[in-house]
């Protein structure tokens, strides 16, 4: 299985930054000790007219030039830096190699990504630009040029905090079918309308967790089944474990590991290539949530062997 990582390109965050961007080294290590599994490539940067496709030009060329106000920078959350302008960019680009491997082999991931806060206009959350939107947005673009008619993209983001960024991207166009399951009152406070949106209490643990998951991919087969998607994006998130210093919710790493299989299996019972994406996850102890990253990748490496099979 294709997988896409930038981790060697390093924000230069203050000491005691609540960003925990290790991980993603933690997690391209633990694979390089088990070669064979995925295929891991640097992913490249996307320029300004992919970025076009979902942002505003002003807010473009504030990130890429440096020139955010104080308020946007603080509400992104990272300091201004080239280096955050141009990692920035590669994780949209992992995202964007994702889709168009998916497309041809079924499952293709990004070893972070998930960018979901990020609006059209502003970056929000540890989000600067919103990797799925852009990139289901080229996938539509270069779908139609290749004359396959329109395509239909699924977003199933089950990071602990809602999508908001990718939801009002979203909100008027029904060529994105948007679904979040998340805490209900975790971040972001003010919620964006998804076209499905399942709020979950604190402290909800695994039984609840995935029955609320059953209910939601029935709701959703139903809803598209006029109009089955051709691509999703899932964002899998490690955040609703219950170690995670942000996520408030009780999912073990067995409730974790069935979750993704659950999205797996019903992606590639309905024949929906999928591109994974990370999302969020800041575990007290940062190894648990590696260790779940990494149940993530070997249970999507195992969904792209079976794909030939399952479709």
């Amino acid at each position: 299985m294709w997988a896409y990582h930038y981790d060697t390109l390093s924000l230069p965050l203050p000491p005691g930054h609540r960003f925990p961007q290790s991980k993603y080294r933690l997690l391209r290590e633990h694979f390089e000790r088990e070669p064979g599994r995925l295929r891991m490539r640097p992913a490249g940067p996307v320029g300004e007219a992919e970025l076009a496709l979902v942002h505003t030009p002003a807010y473009i060329r504030a990130v890429l030039d440096g020139t955010l106000s104080a308020a946007e920078v603080r509400e992104i959350g990272f300091p201004w830096s080239p280096q955050m302008a141009e990692r920035s960019c590669r994780s949209v680009g992992a995202t964007v190699a994702a889709a168009r491997a998916a497309l041809t082999e079924g499952v293709a991931a990004n070893m972070a990504g998930g960018t979901h806060h990020a609006y059209a206009d502003k970056g929000s959350g540890f989000c600067v630009f919103n990797d799925v939107a852009v990139a289901a947005r080229l996938m539509q673009a270069e779908w139609a040029r290749q004359q396959r008619g329109p395509l239909q993209v699924l977003v199933i983001d089950l990071d602990v905090h809602q999508g908001n960024g990718t939801a009002s991207i979203f909100q008027r166009d029904d060529s994105v079918f948007t679904f979040s399951m998340h805490g209900a009152k975790n971040f972001p406070f003010r919620k964006e309308a998804s076209d499905l949106d399942v709020g979950l209490p604190d402290g909800c643990g695994d039984a609840d967790y995935l029955a609320a998951l059953d209910q939601a991919l029935v709701q959703i087969e139903q809803r598209l089944a006029e109009r089955p998607p051709g691509l999703a994006f899932y964002l899998a998130g490690a955040d609703p474990h219950e170690g995670d210093r942000l996520g408030r919710l009780k999912l073990s790493h067995a409730g974790l590991a069935a979750r993704d299989q659950r999205v797996l299996d019903w992606l590639a019972r309905h024949r929906v290539p999928v591109a994974l994406s990370m999302a969020g996850g800041y575990g007290h102890d940062l190894t648990l949530t590696v260790a779940a990253q990494i149940t993530t990748l070997t249970l999507a490496a195992q969904a792209w062997a079976d794909w030939p099979r399952a479709c």
